[in-house]
């Protein structure tokens, strides 16, 4: 039953973002992206389109961030170019 929870959350995922699972994010971020993560991070939602594409790249890099960049690191690995312009332009759209 679990891995038929995850692959159905994978495909929803995919269908939306490419490889980007929002609900993922969500459940650190809040479903409006406006909680701390683990109460560390930045509020996403007050965050510009560029703000949060910056930060996506750099934790894809490794250059960026504080006591989640290895968390983070982990969780973009796999976005496009595009997944990444995807997920900014969503949550620029929240406010």
């Amino acid at each position: 039953i679990m891995k038929k929870i995850v692959l159905g959350t994978l495909v929803c995922g995919v269908a939306a973002f490419g490889a980007v699972n929002l609900a993922a994010c969500k459940g650190c971020h809040g479903v409006n992206f406006e909680k701390k993560a683990l109460g560390k991070s930045k509020i996403v939602k007050d965050m510009t389109k560029k703000a949060v594409s910056d930060s996506l790249v750099g934790y894809k890099k490794g250059t960026y961030g504080g006591a989640m960049k290895g968390l983070m690191k982990g969780q973009v690995a796999s976005y496009s170019d595009a997944d990444i312009k995807a997920v900014s332009t969503y949550i620029a759209g929240l406010k």
